[in-house]
């Protein structure tokens, strides 16, 4: 069951990070809402499980969407070069003046997914109105050299 689960929630995020309609705020949400998902499926047994995948879900989703929220081209700009630039573990700051939200985006591990060797699993602190809020996830690089979330 886990594992159709977390199969479905993998197969909506992918198909859903293709919509060019999509804002950052609904990117956000979907990631965060995936990775909040996976995250929960890991505690209790049982129907305990499923309220902490539905929390992990609802948690991630909402962190996932604030951060969207507040990133504007300049920020994913500054994602992008920080994915490209940065080692593993060294993080990345910045501040946008527009929205006041501080960034940290730290590239955490290198990974392959689906046959793609530049991808790399990272993490997000984004001080959004004086609260942190985290969220992981993963960006493959693309043939034109940006970097995609995947989840």
């Amino acid at each position: 069951m886990k594992r159709m689960f977390t199969g479905f929630l993998i197969l909506l995020c992918a198909s859903l990070m293709g919509c060019s309609s999509m804002t950052n705020q609904d990117v956000g949400t979907i990631t965060g809402g995936v990775a909040g998902g996976l995250l929960g499926s890991t505690v209790g047994q049982g129907s305990g499980r499923m309220l902490a995948i539905a929390a992990g879900t609802l948690a991630g989703a909402y962190i996932g969407g604030a951060i969207g929220k507040n990133m504007d081209d300049n920020d994913r700009a500054r994602m992008n070069q920080a994915l490209e630039n940065n080692s593993v573990n060294q993080p990345a700051y910045w501040h946008n003046t527009n929205t006041g939200t501080n960034y940290k985006v730290v590239p955490t591990k290198n990974v392959t997914v689906d046959g793609n060797e530049y991808c790399r699993e990272y993490q997000t602190i984004a001080t959004i109105n004086g609260k942190q809020q985290r969220m992981y996830g993963t960006a493959c690089r693309q043939p034109d050299g940006s970097w995609q979330a995947i989840g």
